[in-house]
C-alpha cells in the first residue's frame, strides 16, 4: 500500500557476477559480493529503523529456486517489504522517473529513491529527507563522487532524469542546474562516500 511518504529502493539481488562489478574488477568477485551483501544489510537495517514505508525495485528478475520453481514474494534480504523489478529497457534515470511516476500515480505525495552502495546512509538521514520534502520540492544527498546517494521530489521533474552522464561526476550538478532552471527549491543533505571501487571500500574501511 502507498502512503503519504515512500521510499523507492534500487537494488541488485546479491548474487555471484551480478553485483559490484567495477569493485569485482579490482578484488574479485567473491569479496564484491561479500562486500554488497554487508552494504544492502546496513541499508536495510536503516530503512527498517526509519519505519517509512517503502518498495525495492530489483534491476532484474529473481533467479528461481533450487528446484526450478518461481522465486518466492518476499526477498530475504528485504523482510516484510514488496518489491517490483526495474524495466528491462531504458537508461537508470529512465527506470528511477518509471519508479517515482509509478509511486505518485499510487497516492503518495513524498517520494525519496535511495540506492545500496552507502554505508553512511543512516535512519535519520531518511526521515531528514522526507521532513525537508515539507518545506521544499526537492531534496538530494549528495554523494563524494559527484552523483547523489538520495533523491526525493514531491512530483515527478522528469527533466531531472533526463540527458544525464549516469554513472559519471556530472550527474549531480546536472541534476542541480536542471532543478534551478525549473525555479525548485532544494534542500541538500550531507555529503556521503558510495563504495564503488577498491579505493572506496579502503577509505571506507580506514573510517569505521
Amino acid at each position: 500500500m502507498i502512503t503519504d511518504n515512500h521510499l523507492l529502493i534500487f537494488a541488485r539481488e546479491p548474487v555471484l557476477g551480478r553485483v559490484k562489478t567495477r569493485l569485482a574488477a579490482d578484488i574479485g568477485p567473491e569479496a564484491a559480493l561479500a562486500t554488497y551483501c554487508e552494504l544492502l544489510a546496513l541499508t536495510a537495517a536503516a530503512v527498517q529503523a526509519a519505519q517509512v514505508p517503502a518498495t525495492v525495485w530489483l534491476a532484474e528478475a529473481p533467479a528461481p529456486t533450487a528446484l526450478g520453481a518461481p522465486s518466492s514474494t518476499a526477498r530475504p534480504e528485504w523482510p516484510g517489504l514488496p518489491w517490483r523489478v526495474q524495466p528491462v529497457t531504458g537508461s537508470l534515470g529512465e527506470r528511477m522517473a518509471h519508479a517515482f511516476a509509478e509511486a505518485f500515480a499510487a497516492g503518495a505525495s513524498h517520494v525519496v529513491v535511495i540506492g545500496t552502495d552507502c554505508p553512511g546512509l543512516t535512519a535519520d538521514l531518511l526521515r531528514q529527507a522526507f521532513e525537508q520534502l515539507a518545506t521544499h520540492d526537492l531534496v538530494v544527498g549528495p554523494a563524494a563522487d559527484g552523483g547523489y546517494y538520495l533523491l526525493g521530489m514531491n512530483e515527478l521533474y522528469a527533466s531531472l532524469f533526463a540527458n544525464k552522464q549516469w554513472s559519471t561526476d556530472t550527474v549531480l550538478l546536472a541534476t542541480l542546474a536542471d532543478a534551478e532552471h525549473l525555479g525548485l527549491c532544494v534542500a541538500q543533505l550531507p555529503t556521503l562516500a558510495d563504495v564503488d571501487s577498491a579505493a572506496d571500500l579502503a577509505a571506507w574501511r580506514a573510517g569505521r
